[in-house]
């Protein structure tokens, strides 16, 4: 035994820490075993490695007295950490509805009754409930009170666990965890197949109208000789320090790259990292915040985790000149009211996870092992398909008419990193003339387009997308298959001084739009397609459920709504769960087909910003990336033909299909995922109701790719999709079949 496990061993407990093993069930590769005072848990991870934690009780604190991991079964055991503690901080405030919603309610004539407020402020995007006392306008029931936050450390107070086995992952379980205004447990989970440990509080609040942030990790590491904490920097150059300097009043935020630190200690390491996704609220920029931490405690000890800031920072020019770069980053870089942070209804189970990974190799060895759960923040190419983003306000436009037609933004080589094939642009929404009927905006429109054909590509393609809030509804994308001018209002002029459709010089064929009818002719003889963006959130809060009946929702044209990690809540399962895939459902049962497309709805970006977590994307059945002269109507009819499917990137879908009739149908998919994973699902509706059947993967290995069948009975069946979902709270979800 380590000699210094031996000593924490014989330290004195306040109780007999004896665990309740009833719902375990000894497996090989995951194990786990009461010595004494403590709960000894080993398990197998990558590489047949061999990975074991040791829990204990002290005076009521759950603690770690050895994490230890070797290459081998005979190897010596190489300790990475002993006599840990978890640590959890959580900072709350108060949920309030934004104007940005109330306004387009307002205009649906939707009265603002306590009930209303209740259920659409947990759809807030434009909310700060750390900002004190907050902008005038932007919020319900402002200004906002210093009391109304609190941060507050977690505190433990228990006398036994809980050891559970789930499939090929067992859990540890510390009832008696107090956070501020939540209560709950904590729980240490172990993947066999991975080298993962997630360490996480599960707890609920009473409180009304709370929005929270949190922060995570372990404290107790002995500072030795070779203890030093490694990471990238924002530009991918390796960083360490050593714990020389003195010591720390508080957490120090790294601006890692790929959200990852690597303790490196006795040989081995360490690493500290977050969620991939579920972590991160939706903001409209992704600039690196620092969402790991250090801090020294003393001069012999520190701890490491995951952490969310309380604000945005505002720093980094986004044009050239003074008066564009002014603007721009008044609206895309610096404005801190706008930071909503996560959701905590009263009674929903909120759950706070930082995870751990185990490596016997040194921290530039190990980094890429970790790496691997999220395709080193690429969107990894799929055979047969191709990347799709939308929806993003990068003034474009005014870019290259303010630095020249060959300059190359910042978000370019962004995007081509991350793995990108295709991006549908929303210029004409906050920038340049989007309500302009003459000449001024088809100018500005000419240089949008020829922007977008110089800096396509043979395998990336730029698509000159559009916003409006017109006659529609809420605000909604158009896309055509080839540049198409127009020009649209609102509300039609008394006395219309413009014909629908007229040739201009320099321009050729130009639309004039002024109501719902011709906005509609427009996408038909175009052969152009709309949808709802950020639907029932936002500025098309009430929307698109108040268009439902009319003839372009209705219309082939209304390809469905978009799909955003918008709002975030840790209680939920899956991505958007209450409002984009109840949305999704509802629409489906409605009408005809209608589907999600992944959007982002983010301004600028540069190549040192934390895009990947914060995006999801649309995985689009093409042969190829078609040129900007041909036009890209071959990805319009793949998105029409539903042939795509939304993913945060760390589960992918190879191929699917619908097999056999009635109650013989079966739902066949081929998946690919990263992290261990939970469950997948076949949806259905009849027209008026919805229903799933869920197949359990939680005893199927991690990094793995699999076949799967969910059979199901298509009778009375209307459509049906079909989804996977992994237990950090990643997926990928097929569009909607339908039967009639």
């Amino acid at each position: 035994m380590n000699p210094k496990l031996a000593l924490f061993l014989l330290l004195p407990f306040a109780a007999a820490a004896q665990c309740n093993l009833s719902a375990y069930k000894p497996a090989p590769g995951l194990t786990a075993a009461q010595s004494g005072d403590s709960l000894v848990v080993t398990w197998t991870g990558e590489r047949a490695e061999q990975l074991h934690a040791v829990f204990a009780l002290k005076f009521g604190q759950p603690s770690i007295l050895e994490l230890a991991v070797r290459k081998t079964p005979t190897a010596k055991w190489t300790v990475l950490g002993n006599g840990l503690t978890p640590e959890f901080q959580v900072t709350t405030g108060k949920r309030r509805l934004s104007e940005q919603q109330m306004a387009p309610l307002r205009e649906l004539g939707i009265a603002l009754t306590p009930d209303v407020i209740e259920r659409e402020k947990w759809f807030a995007f434009w909310d700060a409930p750390l900002s004190v006392p907050g902008r005038t306008g932007t919020n319900l029931d402002l200004p906002r009170k210093p009391e109304e936050i609190r941060h507050d450390h977690a505190t433990f107070h228990t006398t036994t666990c809980k050891v559970e086995s789930n499939g090929a992952r067992l859990e540890v379980t510390f009832p008696g965890v107090e956070l501020g205004i939540f209560s709950g447990e904590l729980r240490y989970t172990a993947y066999r197949g991975s080298n993962l440990l997630r360490q996480e509080v599960i707890v609920s609040t009473k409180e009304q109208s709370i929005a929270y942030k949190y922060d995570g990790g372990l404290k107790g590491f002995q500072i030795q000789d070779d203890s030093t904490l490694v990471w990238r920097d924002s530009a991918r150059g390796w960083q360490q320090y050593g714990f020389g300097g003195s010591p720390n009043q508080e957490g120090v935020g790294l601006q890692a790259r790929n959200r990852l630190a690597i303790l490196q200690t006795n040989g081995g390491s360490l690493a500290v990292l977050p969620p991939s996704h579920k972590f991160f609220f939706a903001r409209e920029i992704e600039t690196n915040l620092g969402y790991v931490y250090y801090r020294k405690d003393t001069e012999k000890s520190f701890a490491i985790g995951a952490r969310q800031p309380e604000r945005e920072e505002a720093f980094r020019p986004a044009g050239v000149t003074d008066a564009v770069w002014t603007r721009r980053v008044a609206e895309a870089r610096g404005d801190i009211h706008n930071y909503a942070l996560y959701n905590a209804p009263p009674g929903t189970s909120q759950r706070m996870a930082v995870y751990f990974y185990l490596s016997p190799r040194d921290a530039k060895t190990t980094q890429p092992d970790i790496m691997a759960y999220t395709h080193d923040d690429v969107y990894k190419p799929v055979p047969g398909f191709k990347v799709l983003v939308s929806h993003f306000h990068f003034h474009f436009n005014e870019q290259l008419s303010d630095a020249g037609m060959d300059y190359q933004p910042s978000w370019l080589p962004t995007f081509r990193a991350l793995g990108i094939n295709i991006a549908i642009l929303a210029d004409f929404h906050s920038d340049s003339h989007p309500t302009d009927i003459a000449r001024l905006r088809l100018d500005e429109q000419k240089v949008y387009f020829e922007g977008s054909r110089r800096f396509s590509d043979r395998d990336f393609l730029l698509i000159p997308g559009e916003e409006p809030d017109a006659n529609f509804g809420g605000h909604y994308m158009f896309v055509f298959p080839k540049p198409v001018y127009f020009t649209h209002l609102r509300k039609p002029p008394v006395a219309p001084t413009q014909p629908f459709q007229e040739t201009i010089a320099g321009f050729g064929r130009v639309y004039h739009t002024t109501t719902a009818a011709n906005e509609l002719d427009l996408l038909k003889q175009e052969n152009g397609f709309v949808w709802q963006t950020h639907p029932r959130t936002k500025g098309s809060a009430g929307y698109p459920d108040a268009t439902r009946n009319t003839d372009f929702f209705n219309s082939d044209r209304f390809l469905g709504a978009s799909f955003q990690s918008l709002p975030v809540d840790q209680s939920e399962k899956r991505i958007c769960e209450g409002r984009c895939l109840k949305l999704l459902d509802d629409m489906n049962n409605w009408s005809g087909p209608k589907y999600m497309i992944s959007e982002g709805d983010t301004y600028m970006k540069h190549p040192d910003d934390e895009t990947y977590p914060q995006l999801v994307v649309n995985y689009v059945k093409l042969a190829s990336v078609p040129k900007f002269d041909e036009g890209w109507d071959t990805v319009l009819k793949a998105m029409r033909a539903g042939d795509f499917y939304n993913t945060t990137g760390e589960v992918l879908l190879r191929n699917w299909s619908i097999v056999g009739k009635g109650t013989q149908s079966a739902f066949n998919a081929e998946v690919e995922w990263t992290f261990p994973p939970e469950f997948a699902e076949v949806v259905w509706g009849d027209g008026a109701t919805v229903d799933r059947k869920i197949l359990d993967l939680t005893t199927m290995a991690p990094l793995a790719t699999r076949k799967l069948s969910v059979p199901f009975d298509t009778t009375g069946k209307k459509w049906v999709r079909f989804a996977v979902w992994d237990s950090a709270g990643n997926g990928a979800l097929t569009q909607p079949v339908h039967f009639r």
